[in-house]
């Protein structure tokens, strides 16, 4: 009796555990519903006129191969993750919606690529039209005109465009500075230091000699363990005198190699740079900028040509980097900042100047600044555009499901629910439009039926229209990466099948 009891809903494995045959599917439903929780509540955020985002893993991924679409990836991925709780109820296995659903995104890059248009890097109105769309679903969208040909300069700027194949980011360094408005950012074909000059009386230097030490300015420190105890004046003038013909000999064999700018690494063992030394340095008409940070130095040396040098003996003047302008500019009342300009062997990098009136506004000038980057970015890796506004996935659903047609079995029913799925993106930026979803994508499919490949939502119109003509472009790459990486997110959940706690885990050790 119960035995027959076991075998209702599971049954007993060689040991006579037992085994809940069920388990497997309420997990793979569990996950999926977890998945869908967070992507129906991530959709609300897609397109112009949606909320602002929350980061999930796959959408780092997404962040991390193109720059943009991590909204898209999770909304397509949510889609898929519906579609797949669908088939799973209808008894197919999941292995063959794992199998099914990578031969459509096989096809779907396939169909992507087919309609999407070269593009040349020499075509700066085509990579501005890519950046402003970019930057068009972000808070501060209204400044695109100032920000959308700032990225694109400045990744033209870094990059070889007859050669180059990837751009990397770290050659294009944003600096926030708070106060002012937008409107203020600028970028400098040099280096932009936030800290303010230490000695005041030399703002200016032409023709600069730039040095960047790594060593203190200021008297040595005993050991550990060691102390020195002064019993009278005569030895405690002693020990001044000695500091200061120390200081002394360090300051004039930083002038004798014709340093005319010092830049001082921020020291946490002692005071980097002490008041006797930058009276010294003062007299010497030297600029000195301290508190450099360990993380900016790579960046410097390769913007000034200069090397960093970590003690005295190597201050040489091979290893001073020249510029032709060192200067501290005011910033209208809201502070100040260090330009160093005309750089004589300039390592193909620039500085971006972000400013804004609260901390708020920067932080978010920098990620829609950062996501235009990336987007000129994925056009130097992949050279290539497809229109947005929700066109390319209608395309693809109307393609992949006449793909699935040529199909059999299951395979073909799985197929078709991944086309299906695809029409979430104009169905959700129909919705964030405050148009009517059904109608619109309706529509929309037909038009794309009809050979309009191009058709898609145009968000401040409130309609359909011809996405090429109204200038909302996207880099091909990013439908790619968002496709692919959404379907190997939802194959990796059907294969979970069984959940193992952690003091399970330490048991089996």
């Amino acid at each position: 009796m119960p035995e027959a009891l076991a075998t209702a809903n599971g049954s007993k494995n060689k040991g006579g555990a037992y085994v809940d045959r069920d388990k497997p599917a309420q997990i793979r439903f569990s996950n999926i519903s977890a998945g869908k929780a967070v992507a129906d509540s991530i959709r609300t955020s897609l397109g112009p006129k949606g909320m602002d985002k929350m980061m999930v893993e796959l959408s780092k991924a997404q962040d991390i191969e193109a720059g943009d679409g991590t909204t898209s990836v999770v909304v397509i991925a949510g889609a898929l993750l519906d579609a797949c709780a669908k088939l799973l109820q209808r008894g197919i296995h999941p292995t063959i919606i794992s199998e099914s659903f990578q031969k459509a995104v096989d096809k779907g890059v396939e169909i992507l690529t087919s309609i999407s248009q070269p593009v040349q890097l020499s075509d700066r109105e085509t990579l501005l039209n890519s950046a402003t769309t970019s930057l068009c679903s972000k808070v501060v969208s209204q400044y695109s005109s100032l920000l959308a040909p700032m990225s694109v300069d400045a990744v033209m700027k870094v990059i070889d465009p007859a050669t180059a194949t990837s751009v990397d980011l770290r050659d294009i360094r944003i600096v926030k500075k708070l106060g002012g408005t937008i409107d203020d950012c600028e970028l400098v074909d040099g280096l932009v230091l936030t800290q303010s000059l230490v000695n005041t009386g030399v703002s200016r230097v032409e023709k600069a000699k730039i040095g960047l030490i790594q060593f203190c300015l200021s008297p040595p420190k005993t050991d550990m363990d060691n102390q020195i105890v002064v019993s009278d004046y005569a030895q405690m003038d002693r020990v001044l005198r000695e500091e200061r013909a120390y200081i002394l000999n360090l300051v004039k064999q930083i002038k004798k190699a014709g340093c005319t700018v010092l830049l001082i690494q921020k020291s946490i063992l002692r005071d980097a740079l002490s008041d006797l030394a930058l009276h010294f340095l003062n007299k010497m008409k030297i600029m000195v900028v301290k508190d450099i940070e360990r993380e900016d130095i790579e960046f410097i040396c390769k913007t000034l040509g200069t090397k960093p040098i970590a003690h005295i003996d190597q201050f040489t003047p091979e290893m001073l980097g020249t510029a032709e302008l060192a200067e501290e500019v005011n910033l209208d009342g809201s502070g100040k900042l260090v330009k160093i300009t005309g750089c004589v062997t300039p390592g193909k990098t620039v500085s971006i100047v972000v400013r804004g009136s609260n901390k708020l506004v920067i932080e978010e000038a920098e990620r829609s600044i950062h996501d235009a980057l990336c987007v000129i970015r994925c056009l130097v890796k992949k050279r290539a555009l497809i229109a947005g506004g929700g066109a390319p996935e209608i395309e693809l659903a109307l393609r992949l499901a006449e793909y699935a047609r040529g199909l059999a079995g299951m395979e073909a029913y799985c197929v078709r629910a991944y086309a299906d799925a695809l029409e979430i993106i104009p169905s959700t930026l129909a919705e964030n439009a405050g148009l009517n979803p059904i109608s619109t994508v309706t529509e929309l499919r037909n038009r794309h039926a009809q050979g309009e490949k191009t058709a898609g939502i145009n968000v401040r119109k409130g309609g359909i229209s011809n996405i090429l003509e109204e200038l909302v472009v996207q880099p091909l790459l990013v439908s790619i990466s968002a496709l692919t990486l959404a379907t190997e997110t939802v194959r990796s959940v059907l294969k979970i099948d069984d959940l193992v706690t952690l003091m399970t885990r330490l048991l089996c050790r």
